[in-house]
């Protein structure tokens, strides 16, 4: 049997990750239409947490899981470890003095609990005593609103958590209110108030990432431009070094260091590094996202036996969030950034292989089963591939951040 996940990032107030909310799907319907919601968040959970273990798909992070009225009634998170795990209680549960028990007794074993998607519905008050955290869905309200509702339950010992937030401007009010913890893409949107000149620095690093799109590498300009860069450098001698690509190596020049990788990696380097070194003041969740997606991109395209050089497919994943990174629109970095037409169109509006690639990672990324589903069948790739293409491509950018940082 096989079982799909997907991880939504939680973040703090100086943007750090602190969790992830996990999405589970079965992978036979790859929906929940004809599945009892309680057996499957029980099978489904089972499948990942006992196959995959939960630490690998969240990074070691505690995990956000939802869970239906009869599997918390019937204590079934009682074998998950409550340091590493938040117990979402959804919206449309029916209320019932077994469940006001069921959470009591879990939250008295150590588990923290969350209300998701909290409507303000007075029938929660019995069970405030036991919530630790409180989930507003931030796009069901106005401002103005979610100030007043916040208010009502501004006595309660819990931390709020604020869903759905897509700008900064949001993220920024919502701090004011008490939030603590989002959710959303915030951190990937390019920012409207400023319009930050691309400097001399940053243009040489997006000149990497156009020499990275060639089919023959220049070896003398891409060793120029490391050469004005001693932390590229030095972030390129660590990969080489790193157990993820064999033992270590004896370097004795720039160039020994570029021929060392082979071309194929060294495309994949560039565009990896030139990014890290574009995203180092933004938060590290953009980075780890684009490395995912490139990850995921270049698997699928290789699972279609395709082989084109350059690597298209994995530059097209790791500049799909290159906007955010530079706070520019798509439109003005797409004008400065010397890349195959094949890419730009896939990063405009997810034309052609390339785009059907980035649309269905971004498609799993958010848990939506059914429409991956036919993208992946769109590609003739059987979704399992797609599945465990997805946990290796989290597994990997988790792993590179770590060496890039």
């Amino acid at each position: 049997m096989y079982s799909y996940v997907a991880r939504q990032p939680i973040l703090d107030i100086a943007q750090n990750i602190v969790a992830y909310e996990l999405l589970f799907r079965d992978g036979k319907s790859n929906s929940f239409p004809d599945i009892d919601p309680n057996q499957a968040t029980s099978n489904i959970l089972t499948n990942n947490h006992l196959a995959l273990g939960l630490e690998q798909v969240t990074g070691n992070l505690p995990a956000y899981i939802n869970f239906h009225a009869d599997t918390l009634i019937f204590h079934f998170p009682s074998f998950l470890d409550p340091k590493n795990v938040v117990l979402e209680i959804l919206e449309d549960v029916p209320v019932t003095p077994e469940l006001l028990s069921a959470c009591k007794s879990l939250y008295e074993k150590g588990y923290k609990l969350a209300l998701d998607d909290f409507d303000f519905d007075e029938k929660w008050e019995a069970f405030y005593p036991f919530i630790d955290i409180i989930k507003i869905d931030v796009l069901q309200f106005s401002i103005l609103e979610i100030s007043k509702l916040v208010r009502k339950i501004s006595e309660l010992d819990v931390t709020l958590l604020a869903e759905k937030v897509e700008t900064s401007q949001q993220f920024e009010k919502l701090k004011m209110l008490g939030f603590t913890l989002f959710q959303g893409y915030f951190f990937a949107k390019p920012e409207m108030l400023k319009q930050r000149k691309i400097t001399t620095a940053k243009q040489n690093i997006l000149e990497l990432i156009s020499q990275a799109s060639q089919i023959d590498l220049n070896i003398n300009k891409i060793s120029e431009i490391f050469a004005v860069d001693p932390g590229l450098t030095y972030k390129l001698l660590r990969f080489i070094n790193s157990p993820t690509y064999g033992s270590s190596q004896e370097i004795t020049s720039l160039k020994h260091a570029l021929a060392y990788i082979g071309q194929a990696e060294l495309k994949k380097f560039i565009a990896l590094l030139a990014l890290s070194d574009l995203s180092s003041d933004k938060n590290t969740e953009i980075m780890r996202l684009s490395l995912a997606r490139a990850k995921f991109c270049e698997q699928i395209a290789l699972c279609r036996f395709e082989s084109e050089n350059p690597p298209k497919a994995f530059l097209t994943g790791i500049l799909s969030l290159i906007d955010g990174i530079l706070d520019h629109e798509l439109e003005y970095v797409l004008g400065v950034l010397p890349i195959h037409e094949g890419i730009k169109a896939a990063l405009r509006n997810e034309q052609g292989d390339l785009g059907n690639y980035l649309s269905l990672v971004k498609h799993i990324e958010q848990g939506l089963w059914q429409e991956s589903e036919k993208i992946a069948h769109k590609l003739e790739v059987d979704s399992n591939i797609c599945f465990e293409a997805y946990i290796k491509s989290l597994s990997w950018a988790d792993e590179m951040l770590a060496c890039a940082t």
